[in-house]
């Protein structure tokens, strides 16, 4: 069964890189420098040390489920959001993940925490459940959203 990762779309981010290091603040976000293993959710690629990167608060899971949730990311000047297909993004093969399957309504189907290396076999677990519509993928040690993964 195919599968797609997708990054979230810049041009909602875009704007927040020319705000101010206080507006940054008042809006709960902050700007840093990238060091190594900065995962940028736009790209899903590790942002080029050196670069410039906003940590905010993203609400990956809205709407009136009762698993609605947001948390942390940051985000690069990533021009275009990545989109893998049948592929996983190398740095992603190195981390710890928690795997999220929800059905429409966003309601947690099953969870399992996986090595990078080890999830094609979970998506297709989770897939195979006719009810599931999308996954989340979640850093599991600090607990931060990573991105969305649908049926390709």
């Amino acid at each position: 069964m195919g599968f797609r990762l997708t990054g979230l779309a810049p041009d909602r981010f875009r704007p927040l890189f020319s705000l101010s290091d206080a507006a940054l603040r008042d809006a709960g976000a902050v700007r840093l420098v990238a060091g190594p293993g900065f995962p940028c959710r736009i790209s899903l690629r590790d942002a080029p040390v050196g670069e410039p990167v906003l940590l905010l608060t993203h609400e990956h899971l809205p709407g009136p489920s009762a698993y609605r949730a947001s948390g942390p990311i940051f985000v690069s000047k990533a021009e275009t959001a990545g989109r893998f297909e049948n592929a996983i993004p190398p740095q992603m093969r190195a981390r710890l993940y928690s795997v999220r399957a929800y059905d429409e309504t966003g309601w947690m189907l099953d969870a399992e925490v996986t090595e990078g290396v080890a999830l094609e076999p979970l998506f297709e677990r989770f897939f195979a459940m006719p009810q599931t519509a999308f996954l989340h993928l979640h850093h599991a040690r600090r607990g931060c959203f990573a991105c969305r993964v649908e049926r390709a």
